[in-house]
């Protein structure tokens, strides 16, 4: 059978693409590889506006460059002396208080680009803003350390650039259940019967072929592994919650992962900013907040991290349309019950001090990840990030 065949007549076909393209049989996992402790990454994709979330309410500059769109009174809940939550936050302030919450402030990289698909590509790549790599920083992370695909999932149907390895991909998957019935299918069954105990090559479809028995075999394992589990906790009725509640049953259910990938798209703010932003800010606060309770219910916060960041941030000024633009720094997030640093761990943003209107960066995303790789899974951070990257000490 032609590959292209093949592709036409595979209603998963797009979703087999996305599979690792060799995946090692089951029987070699070590078990020692184990999931003591496990990442959970939330992408605010759009460029989330890092000043009206955590909001530099004493600074009159704020007030100055956005007269309309700028947060005060009972928009806000103070944190110290200078910052404040968005309202819409106050969920996670237990986790604040508790010590189980980090702000990273100024967030970013030297020469920021502010196209959304270039800055998000950096972030994916963990690169540099002239290197154009072509894998992820979790997907050689896999290379370098990791057997299986399932060792990172990404709860989607499509898989993320930062999931991607040279050797070993993660794995995207929405519904186990639904592509485990789907895989055991008549069609694709005896497709896979068929090419059991066969040589596979790239000439004779064995690409294809492979990534099908590869993925029969991840599918498998989350299928048989999560079956019997039903998560009982509440969580908020939204398509971001969904997907962190599948993580923590992945979770409670014994799944060996290491990472986990999740994402809250629409933070592209340029107009109306302010009740858009508000909204999506009470998704992701209600939606992590049942996600770590649910955590801390079955003992499973102290071998989780969660971060969360956005490509870049917003322009200091707003727009005509009482909205902000494509800017650079930002803050990022941290939560987890094993931080050594916790609540404000930097200062602010200096307001006073701008680049073409823009915040400058104070801390290098690719430090935090760093820092994720080496102290928190314990991993070698070399060739994965750059060796001149600091390590940015916070778990």
């Amino acid at each position: 059978m032609k590959r292209r065949s093949f592709i036409k007549r595979s209603a998963l076909a797009s979703a087999y693409a996305l599979v690792p393209s060799f995946l090692k049989p089951l029987e070699a996992f070590d078990n020692k590889e184990g999931n003591e402790r496990n990442v959970v990454i939330i992408q605010l994709s759009g460029g989330n506006d890092g000043l009206n979330t955590i909001v530099p309410f004493r600074n009159d500059l704020y007030y100055q460059k956005r007269p309309k769109i700028a947060l005060k009174g009972d928009a806000i809940s103070v944190l110290d002396k200078d910052l404040a939550f968005h309202k819409a936050l106050m969920p996670l302030m237990p986790f604040y208080s508790n010590g189980e919450m980090a702000i990273v402030n100024g967030v970013g990289y030297p020469n920021p680009d502010r196209s959304h698909f270039r800055s998000m590509d950096i972030w994916h790549t963990g690169s540099n803003s002239k290197e154009y790599l072509k894998t992820g920083w979790i997907g050689r992370y896999l290379d370098a350390h990791c057997q299986q695909s399932y060792a990172a999932i990404e709860v989607d149907q499509q898989l993320s650039l930062a999931l991607k390895g040279k050797q070993l991909n993660g794995l995207a998957v929405k519904d186990v259940k639904q592509l485990y019935r789907q895989l055991n299918e008549t069609y694709f069954k005896a497709l896979i019967d068929a090419t059991k105990g066969k040589t596979l090559t790239e000439t004779n479809q064995g690409y294809l072929y492979k990534t099908l028995l590869q993925t029969e075999s991840s599918a498998s394992y989350l299928f048989e592994t999560t079956k019997l589990y039903t998560n009982p906790f509440t969580y908020p009725n939204t398509e971001f919650s969904k997907q962190l509640k599948a993580v923590a049953s992945f979770i409670h259910s014994g799944v060996k992962s290491k990472v986990y990938y999740v994402s809250l798209s629409g933070f592209d703010t340029h107009v109306g900013q302010t009740e858009k932003h508000s909204r999506l800010l009470e998704q992701y606060a209600e939606g992590v907040s049942a996600f770590l309770n649910d955590l801390k219910s079955q003992k499973h916060l102290d071998n989780t991290l969660v971060f969360t960041f956005s490509e870049f941030g917003r322009r200091v000024e707003e727009n005509a349309s009482s909205g902000t633009d494509h800017g650079t720094a930002n803050v990022a997030f941290l939560f987890g019950s094993q931080l050594k640093k916790k609540g404000i761990v930097n200062d602010g943003p200096d307001l006073a001090k701008l680049e073409d209107g823009d915040l400058l960066y104070s801390v290098d995303f690719r430090s935090i990840y760093k820092n994720i790789i080496t102290n928190w899974l314990n991993g070698s951070p070399k060739g994965i990030v750059a060796d001149d990257v600091a390590n940015f000490n916070i778990v």
